[in-house]
């Protein structure tokens, strides 16, 4: 018997105050199971159990009824269908065309072994490999599918013509920011990562108009690095978020949104998880900064270079 509960979360989700940071919707199969990875962290109750059933077994959910679906959720057909609106679907319909397209092109690329699986500790090497490498892979193609390139383009464009780029982030966000800087730096843009907040916040205050300023945060609720972001907003400067939730309040501040996924496994939660797609996501706004700035890039890249090439160990100097 299929319960008809009272949800109250619909509402929460798709009608709220303030700029929408929803992820970009519509009915094509790109990122299907992306979408409702980054949507079911905002979901509660009735939906939330709907969206862990859909990642559970997508497959399962793509051959499913919308009776189906709400038994093995314990909900009810009306609370999927609130649920497909919720995630940007028509209806049920299209959410399994777009789930069944995506698994049907995942399961020929071969990739989706062993994805969901938790990794036991006795489990070969050579298991865990794929298993890692199955997460990773489906988190880079999720990403790809979650980017925006026009948020991407404003971000470079921002950075390009910054006198001055600050990089937040906290942890393991800290090192993906270091990273940044280092890439930045070696082409000619003064930028500054920070992960002390007495330090971020003292440096976020003297940021102006026209300078730039990048907060990373996967959950995008690292209260150090919302305050540091928030400074630098009321400072006049851009703000740049880089997360794995757009409804978060780090996306919230930001005037820019970039989104990664992640697939967590065994002793790989979400924040290790998503490092790699955050790192991608951060190579391509460095090569597009790269590219609007190529003369200034090229030369400054050639300088860094020449000046390390003397620490370089001569050919067959070494035993």
């Amino acid at each position: 018997m299929v319960g008809h509960e009272v949800d109250t979360t619909a509402a929460a989700v798709v009608h709220t105050d303030g700029p929408d940071r929803r992820v970009p919707l519509g009915v094509a199969s790109e990122g299907v199971l992306a979408r409702v990875r980054a949507g079911a962290g905002e979901l509660t109750g009735a939906l939330r159990r709907v969206a862990e059933h859909v990642l559970s077994d997508p497959e399962a959910a793509a051959r499913a009824t919308i009776v189906e679906l709400a038994e093995r959720s314990g909900t009810s057909p009306a609370t999927v269908t609130r649920f497909c609106r919720a995630m940007g679907f028509e209806g049920y319909a299209d959410l399994r065309l777009g789930i069944a397209a995506e698994t049907g092109r995942s399961r020929s690329a071969g990739w989706t072994v062993d994805i969901g699986r938790e990794i036991q500790p006795g489990d070969p090497l050579e298991r865990v490999l794929g298993q890692i490498m199955a997460a990773d892979t489906r988190a880079m193609h999720d990403t790809a599918a979650l980017l925006d390139l026009a948020e991407v383009e404003r971000a470079a464009v921002a950075i390009a013509g910054a006198d001055r780029v600050n990089i937040f982030g906290a942890s393991g966000s800290a090192l993906v920011g270091e990273e940044m800087q280092f890439s930045l730096h070696r082409i000619g843009v003064a930028a500054w990562a920070w992960n002390d907040v007495h330090e971020g916040l003292a440096s976020a205050a003297l940021l102006r108009p026209g300078d730039v300023a990048l907060g990373i945060s996967h959950t995008g609720q690292t209260r150090e690095t919302i305050e540091m972001l928030a400074e630098a907003g009321s400072r006049g400067a851009t703000t740049v978020a880089l997360t794995g939730f757009p409804r978060s309040p780090l996306a919230e501040l930001a005037d820019v949104v970039l989104l990664t996924a992640s697939q967590a496994t065994t002793f790989r939660p979400d924040a290790l998880s998503a490092r790699h797609p955050q790192l991608v996501v951060l190579d391509l706004l460095y090569v597009a900064v790269a590219q609007r700035t190529h003369d200034r890039a090229h030369a400054a890249f050639r300088r860094t270079a020449q000046a390390v090439d003397g620490h370089k160990a001569a050919r067959g100097a070494l035993p």
